[in-house]
C-alpha cells in the first residue's frame, strides 16, 4: 500500500534537506532518532525516491530531492500563514532560518545592523545571506527565498515590494591620492586615472560612461571585479578610482583608507527595495522580520 503525504511527513523532509541527517533533523524536530528514521521510511515509500543516500561519512540528497525541497518550503510556509493567521508570534521562541538574497553593495551596510538587531530578541533565528544570481521571482514563488533585497523593480503582481532607501554612486580613491584631496574633481581629471569596474557580470561600462561620452571623454577601465567590496579593497591598495555605493564609502572608507566624493555627473539615483512574495504578505513571522530590516535600516 502506498504512502500518503501529510503535514508532518512534509517537516520532516524539510529538516532533513536541510539538516542532512537523521541525527541533527530529529534534533530540530523534537523527535527520536528512530520516529525520524521511520518517518524517512516513508518519505521515500510516498515519494518513490531515496531522498538521502550514503555520501563518504555524510549523507547527500538526491537530484529528485532538492528539486522538491523549494516546492515543500513553499508549502510549509503557506500553511504557516494559514494557521498563523493575524496572531501574534512569541518571537522570542521562533526557530526558523529566513534565505536572504541581497546584493553585496546592500549586504556591506545592511546586513551587521540586521543580524545584531534579530539576534538581540530571537536568538533562534537563523538569517542565510545568499548573492545575487539570475534574480528570477521564481526563487520567491517556489520558497528557495524568503525576501529578496536589491536594485530592481517589482516584476509580477504575485510579488510584494517596498522602497528600503534610495542610493547613489560616489567615486572612491585611496586616502593619500592627489585626487581625493580634489573633493569635486571635474569629469576631465577623473580620466586621468586607471578605473576599477565593480560588476558581477564583467561589464566595462556603466552609467558614467555615457556622460563621459556626452562630454567627448573616456575613462579607461584597467580591472573589472565582480563586487563592490573588492573594487573598495583594490582602491585602497592601488591608484585605481572605483564606484560604489555612498553608504558603502561612508561606512568603511576610513577604515580601509579611502575617500569618496561625488561624482560630477548626474547619474541616476538607485532604488534599493525588499521584495517577497504575496503568500508571505501576513505571515507574522516574515512581517516581522521585515519590520526589523526597516527599522535596521533607521
Amino acid at each position: 500500500m502506498s504512502e500518503r503525504l501529510d503535514l508532518n511527513l512534509l517537516r520532516v523532509f524539510d529538516a532533513l534537506l536541510q539538516e542532512g541527517s537523521v541525527t541533527a533533523a530529529s534534533e530540530r524536530l523534537h523527535l527520536s532518532i528512530p520516529a525520524t528514521s521511520r518517518a524517512l521510511g516513508r518519505l521515500r515509500r510516498a515519494m518513490d525516491d531515496p531522498i538521502l543516500v550514503r555520501a563518504g561519512r555524510g549523507m547527500a540528497p538526491t537530484p529528485f530531492a532538492l528539486r522538491t525541497a523549494p516546492r515543500v518550503r513553499s508549502l510549509l510556509d503557506e500553511a504557516s500563514a494559514l494557521i498563523s493567521g493575524d496572531r501574534e508570534v512569541p518571537i522570542a521562541e521562533l526557530e526558523r532560518t529566513f534565505t536572504i538574497r541581497i546584493n553585496d553593495g546592500v549586504a556591506a551596510t545592511l546586513a551587521a545592523a540586521v543580524v545584531d538587531a534579530t539576534s538581540a530578541v530571537a536568538p533562534g533565528v537563523i538569517l542565510r545571506f545568499v548573492g545575487e544570481g539570475s534574480e528570477s521571482v521564481e526563487a520567491l514563488r517556489d520558497g528557495s527565498v524568503d525576501l529578496d533585497i536589491g536594485v530592481g523593480d517589482v516584476a509580477a503582481p504575485d510579488i510584494r515590494g517596498a522602497v528600503l532607501y534610495r542610493e547613489r554612486l560616489v567615486g572612491i580613491v585611496r586616502a593619500d591620492s592627489p585626487l581625493g584631496r580634489n573633493r569635486r574633481p571635474t569629469l576631465a581629471q577623473l580620466c586621468r586615472h586607471p578605473h576599477v569596474s565593480a560588476s558581477r557580470r564583467g561589464r566595462t561600462r556603466g552609467p558614467l560612461d555615457d556622460a563621459l561620452d556626452a562630454a567627448g571623454l573616456r575613462r579607461h577601465v584597467a580591472a573589472v571585479v565582480p563586487t563592490f567590496a573588492v573594487a573598495s579593497l583594490l582602491v585602497a591598495s592601488s591608484g585605481h578610482v572605483g564606484l560604489v555605493p555612498q553608504r558603502l564609502a561612508e561606512q568603511y572608507g576610513r577604515a580601509l583608507g579611502i575617500r569618496w566624493f561625488p561624482l560630477p555627473a548626474d547619474l541616476p539615483e538607485l532604488d534599493v527595495r525588499l521584495l517577497w512574495h504575496a503568500r508571505l504578505d501576513s505571515d507574522p513571522a516574515q512581517r516581522w522580520l521585515r519590520e526589523t530590516i526597516r527599522a535596521a535600516l533607521k
